[in-house]
């Protein structure tokens, strides 16, 4: 049985989408990918962590900044409040449970503010001497260097300590959550990838490997090993249902 990852869909205009790329780039590596919905029911959510082997969080729009304690500044785009509280719910579920996340760029910094970190409402006007971070390039078209951290899971993975990545944000996380640490960063100084200390697999990317797979090695390889921990959390799981019904 392929493991089933949950993917939490941007809301947009009353309707939910998700990218192609992201689903096939689940299905590529061996998953099977099914959209949320949106709900405010308590048992609608606990029964979607149960039921889902891992979480992919997805690329989208700016992010509330009252949920890490600030006002907005002037380079703040729109948001969606009712997809930032359902993604913080399910993320918090699924740290709780100790399932595999991944999460792309808005997901990155989302996954880091449900933690209990914070981030860069615009890095433009908060920081000087960028690179270009919302590239002028195809989609598929890696960009810019990033640096990777020894050792972290995301050397672990690629097996790289540089390599090159697409670039679509105008916001990033500024100091990591309690437990989690940087396991990347391009040469002006912003984060492209944190990860969880306490579990097994938990990593956010601020780059978006799902546009890339199908041509590049190391963004397959990324969905590759997410897609593995999630199997094993479907055998565990499995394992201790079994348990319970020879008892």
């Amino acid at each position: 049985m392929k493991p089933i990852i949950g993917i939490i869909p941007s809301l947009e205009n009353e309707s939910v989408r998700v990218h192609r790329d992201y689903t096939d780039s689940v299905r590529r590596a061996g998953g099977l990918p099914f959209i949320l919905p949106y709900s405010t029911d308590d048992e609608d959510f606990n029964q979607m962590a149960d039921q889902v082997d891992g979480l992919l969080l997805t690329g989208g729009g700016d992010i509330d900044p009252s949920l890490f304690g600030e006002d907005p500044l002037p380079g703040l785009g729109p948001i969606t409040p009712e997809r930032d509280h359902l993604e913080i719910r399910m993320i918090r579920l699924m740290l709780n449970r100790g399932s595999p996340i991944f999460a792309i760029c808005r997901g990155c910094q989302i996954l880091n503010v449900a933690a209990g970190g914070d981030m860069y409402q615009d890095l433009d006007s908060q920081l000087d001497g960028l690179l270009q971070h919302t590239q002028q390039a195809p989609r598929y078209h890696a960009s810019h260097k990033i640096r990777v951290v020894k050792p972290s899971l995301l050397y672990q993975i690629t097996g790289e300590e540089s390599f090159k990545v697409n670039s679509f944000h105008h916001q990033a996380v500024k100091e990591p959550a309690p437990g989690f640490v940087v396991s990347a960063r391009t040469a002006d100084g912003v984060i492209e990838a944190i990860e969880s200390r306490s579990h097994p697999f938990v990593l956010g990317v601020q780059w978006h490997p799902e546009n890339m797979t199908a041509t590049d090695a190391l963004a397959h390889r990324l969905f590759q090993a997410f897609i593995e921990a999630c199997r094993r959390k479907k055998g565990q799981r499995a394992a201790r249902i079994s348990g319970r019904s020879e008892n």
